[in-house]
């Protein structure tokens, strides 16, 4: 198993705490049915954030035109917006929930070049709020692509304090690469073409450079 790289310092902390926690229990409480229950707290922290900042292999899917999603976890928002941001026109908003047992690594979500970034200091509110697009921490992108501009933000949640993002303006970047990482529980919004063909339902769970949220028209 793969450990993100940007989360070596927090997957590190949780180890070299609850690793000698665990030792001193067995040794200081010989106690088997004392002991053994405690151990398990300390074990579930180091199994869970192992668990957590896992990075699994993904494979590119659907044709060139096909917008893949940012992340994985629960689609909660299909709705036409004005985005008065960076495309400053009404758009198609498709929104992805991420609990504490997604993954949260985030993909790019199609073929381009970003011609747009901008970071967000905010509020920690619930990301699954519609007012944590605008008020919470967050990163927006824009990508040019020969299908035309799309837009994603990465938002924070109550949880989550360090959003990951590997845009720069002018980078060229490929569908399904991996484009960051938001820590402990948070949201992705994607912003596409009126004539998208929406491919989502509200509720379905999706996975990250997987599952093609929409198609653009070639």
């Amino acid at each position: 198993m793969i450990i993100h790289k940007n989360s070596y310092g927090t997957w590190l902390l949780v180890w070299a705490i609850c690793l000698p926690l665990t030792f001193a229990i067995f040794y200081f409480i010989p106690l088997p049915y004392i002991s053994y229950p405690l151990a398990c707290i300390p074990m579930f922290f180091m199994g869970f954030v192992t668990f957590f900042f896992r990075v699994p292999r993904r494979k590119r899917v659907g044709e060139d035109n096909c917008v893949t999603s940012v992340a994985d976890g629960e689609i909660v928002v299909i709705e036409k917006v004005f985005e008065a941001e960076h495309l400053k026109r009404e758009c198609l908003q498709v929104s992805v929930y991420m609990d504490f047992f997604n993954v949260h690594v985030n993909y790019w979500p199609l073929d381009g070049n970003v011609d747009y970034y901008k970071y967000h200091p905010g509020k920690y509110m619930f990301a699954y709020l519609p007012k944590a697009s605008e008020l919470n921490e967050h990163t927006s992108v824009g990508l040019e692509t020969k299908y035309g501009q799309i837009f994603f933000k990465q938002i924070a949640g109550t949880f989550a304090r360090r959003i990951v993002c590997h845009a720069v303006p002018g980078r060229k970047v490929v569908k399904s690469r991996e484009c960051g990482i938001i820590k402990f529980g948070s949201r992705v919004d994607m912003f596409l073409p009126l004539d998208a063909d929406i491919k989502v339902e509200l509720g379905q769970c999706v996975r990250g450079a997987e599952t093609v949220i929409a198609e653009l028209k070639k």
